[in-house]
């Protein structure tokens, strides 16, 4: 079987592997008894056999444990009535988090994707009341007119773009931003933080070749600058390295993170992350 990353599509598959084989351990940081169900035997394959792949177990179970409180959060501090998880992928937040029965979530992705899940997870029962989209977010038009539904339907609205930004070039990623803010009713958005050493990293011979078909194409001059300036300004990051230490959870560290003195080790740290951001009012 292939370990070959052939579309976007397989990076769901592959995030979901490292959520199965975390929700095995008897130290997992997290539980999610249906990442194994929807992986098949594919995700298995894609977890072992990809280039860096312990890195990427580490930080895709760092990520879900951030991801995870700033929903909890939000959803508990600032009246959240629906989640839009736009490239939900196979994560399934809805069945395995202590979600308000009351709380709207929609997961839009491809097709093949949302088939897959409604196949896979149709017996079990989500924890809110969860609904599901095909659509291909790079239909601008179909993009805004769903958008435009969703906030009619929702005074406050939470997006997640979980693993969806980088593979967007800087032209998508300014429309998706900017058609994200034209919707009065999105509040927050939760999604990644790359730093310019991580951007340079991903452009490396050996990454890029592994994920030529699937390439990520987001590369900002300043990650936070670009959101801002159409209109989401940062409200919260959290840092995988800081979050790791705090979750005892430390990083097989490869050679291009080592760093000999203190202050490069705290730079380190706040390599990767997750954001918050918060939609601005312009005057």
């Amino acid at each position: 079987m292939s370990n070959t990353i052939n579309d976007v599509t397989d990076t769901a598959i592959w995030v979901a592997a490292y959520r199965a084989e975390e929700n095995d351990r008897k130290d997992a940081l997290f539980r999610d008894p249906f990442a194994r169900l929807l992986i098949g035997e594919r995700g298995d394959v894609l977890a072992r056999r990809t280039q860096g792949s312990r890195y990427t177990a580490w930080s895709v179970v760092i990520r879900t444990c951030i991801i995870d409180e700033f929903i909890l959060s939000l959803v508990r501090d600032q009246s959240i009535e629906t989640v839009l998880n736009l490239g939900a992928g196979l994560d399934t937040r809805p069945y395995r988090l202590d979600l308000p029965s009351t709380l709207k979530w929609i997961e839009v992705d491809f097709e093949k994707i949302i088939n897959l899940k409604n196949s896979k997870l149709q017996s079990e029962i989500p924890r809110c009341l969860l609904e599901r989209k095909a659509l291909d977010l790079s239909d601008a038009k179909r993009r805004q007119a769903f958008f435009d539904e969703v906030s009619k339907q929702s005074a406050k609205v939470l997006v997640i773009t979980e693993g969806v930004v980088p593979y967007l070039s800087n032209e998508e990623a300014s429309g998706l931003a900017l058609d994200l803010y034209n919707e009065k009713n999105f509040h927050y958005w939760i999604t990644e933080y790359y730093s310019p050493e991580i951007l340079q990293f991903l452009r490396t011979p050996k990454r890029l070749k592994q994920m030529q078909n699937a390439p990520f194409l987001f590369y900002p001059e300043d990650w936070f600058a670009f959101f801002k300036e159409r209109g989401w300004e940062q409200f919260q990051t959290k840092f995988f390295g800081v979050e790791s230490e705090l979750l005892g959870r430390m990083p097989p560290t490869p050679g291009w993170l080592q760093e000999n003195n203190q202050d490069g080790k705290e730079k380190v740290k706040r390599f990767l992350g997750y954001s918050i951001l918060m939609r601005t009012i312009k005057e």
